[in-house]
Order: structure tokens, then C-alpha cells, then sequence
């Protein structure tokens, strides 16, 4: 009995180990956020650029946009493809990944600015100056 306690406060402590690490606190962070940022991008296509892109086609509404395959067994009901829902789930995914891409290549472009200036290297300390110039004393009188 005693075995099972400490193999399951072994396993507590590990499992806390495992969720206290940042990695892991910084993964639930960017998962709640891209969830918040989905609906966003979501509303944006739906309400905002299918409506108005429908306009320019001749007033189509793209989320009732489908086509029915009947059914080709009897008793079964028939296919409905909704295509206007797979091109706003479509037109959703480029401007999340448009955005994605922006905000990497803002984080690359910080990335070479640090590395681009490295700090310069230390000035010698006095007793380096003075080793030089004894080897280059001694390298004069060995020649």
C-alpha cells in the first residue's frame, strides 16, 4: 500500500512539473488566444467580406450556396454539398494565415535586429597588453 502512495505523489509531482514548465503555460496561452482570434477572422468573413463579395457577383449569398446529389438508394436522403460554406471556411484559413505569416515575419524581422549588432568584444586587460608585448619581444629576438 504504501508503494501505491508514493508512485502516485511521484506522479503528482511530475505531472506538476510538466504543467508548470512555460512551454506549456505559453501553448495554453496561444491556444485561448488563436481560439479568440478564430472567432474574430470568423465574424470578419462571414459578416463582413462574403456579404460584400456576393455583392459583386450578382448578390449571392455564399452560405447558401450548395447542391443537392439525390439519393441513389431508396430510402436514403439525399447529398447536400454546401460549397458557399467551404469557400468562406477557405477564405477564413487565407486571412488567418496572412496574419500568421505577418506576425512571424515581424518576430524574425526583431530576431536579426538583435543578432545583426553584436556587443563589441572587451578591451584587453593590462596583463594581456603586457604578455603581447613580451611574445612580440621575444619573437624579435628569437629571429
Amino acid at each position: 500500500m504504501k508503494g501505491i502512495k508514493e508512485k502516485s505523489a511521484g506522479f503528482r509531482a511530475e505531472f506538476k512539473k510538466f504543467v508548470m514548465r512555460g512551454n506549456v503555460i505559453d501553448l495554453a496561452v496561444g491556444v485561448i488566444i488563436g481560439g479568440a482570434f478564430a472567432t474574430i477572422t470568423n465574424s470578419l468573413v462571414n459578416d463582413v467580406l462574403m456579404p460584400f463579395i456576393g455583392l459583386f457577383i450578382g448578390g449571392i449569398d455564399f452560405s447558401t450556396w450548395s447542391f443537392t446529389i439525390p439519393a441513389i438508394f431508396a430510402g436514403a436522403e439525399p447529398a447536400v454539398i454546401n460549397i458557399g460554406l467551404f469557400i468562406q471556411a477557405v477564405v477564413n484559413f487565407l486571412i488567418m494565415a496572412f496574419v500568421i505569416f505577418l506576425i512571424v515575419k515581424a518576430i524574425n524581422r526583431l530576431h536579426r535586429k538583435e543578432e545583426a549588432a553584436p556587443p563589441p568584444p572587451p578591451e584587453p586587460s593590462k596583463e594581456e597588453l603586457l604578455l603581447a608585448e613580451i611574445r612580440d619581444l621575444l619573437k624579435e629576438q628569437n629571429k
